[in-house]
């Protein structure tokens, strides 16, 4: 190519920029440096090269460290699934979940994000808050009836009980050890869930 060609070549157009699809990057940069390193450890900046976005953006688009771990913590807790539950199947339903090896990677990720900030004195208490709002709201409305609020929390407790062991095992139950365990769960889930 020569020199007047090289000149005279129009430019490629500049490449859009997409707030949407860089904030999104940012937030699960985010839930992966904070369920590694903590609160205290990870730092924007490695958040930000890991997004692919300068530290500048974080600032923009969350305001700071904190509002941005608050936004992690909020897109870790999802309130849809209590939505979805059937009450006829509910029980046997978490109960076959629970005896399944761990869900996918990301999902791991989030839940090990959720019990590094519930052991940080500085983020407990805005991981409390995300749980009342967007786990226990949720799951008390879903339940109705007298003292469900109450009644949700130890529904929750029991759940995040069984996911913590599910972690730990990391593998699924077979045989009479897996029909053992649905079976006892899902009665566990089922007197959960009704009236005391």
């Amino acid at each position: 190519m020569t020199e007047a060609a090289t000149l005279t070549r129009p430019r490629a157009a500049p490449r859009r920029r997409d707030a949407q699809a860089t904030r999104a990057a940012i937030l699960a940069a985010a839930k992966a440096q904070f369920a590694q390193a903590g609160y205290d450890r990870a730092a924007l900046r490695e958040i930000a090269a890991e997004a692919g976005a300068d530290v500048a953006l974080i600032k923009r688009y969350f305001g700071g460290k904190e509002a941005l771990f608050v936004e992690a913590l909020k897109a870790s807790i999802r309130p849809e699934p209590a939505r979805d539950w059937r009450r006829s199947t509910f029980a046997r339903d978490v109960a076959t979940m629970m005896a399944d090896a761990p869900a996918d990677e990301a999902r791991v990720h989030g839940f090990q994000f959720l019990l590094r900030a519930a052991a940080s004195p500085a983020t407990a208490p805005l991981l409390n808050v995300a749980v009342e709002e967007r786990f226990l709201e949720p799951i008390a409305l879903w339940l109705g009836g007298e003292d469900a609020r109450a009644r949700a929390r130890v529904l929750a407790s029991t759940f995040i009980g069984f996911l913590v062991e599910r972690l730990i095992r990391g593998r699924a139950l077979t045989g009479r050890e897996r029909e053992v365990f649905i079976e006892r769960a899902a009665a566990a889930f089922e007197a959960l869930l009704g009236e005391p």
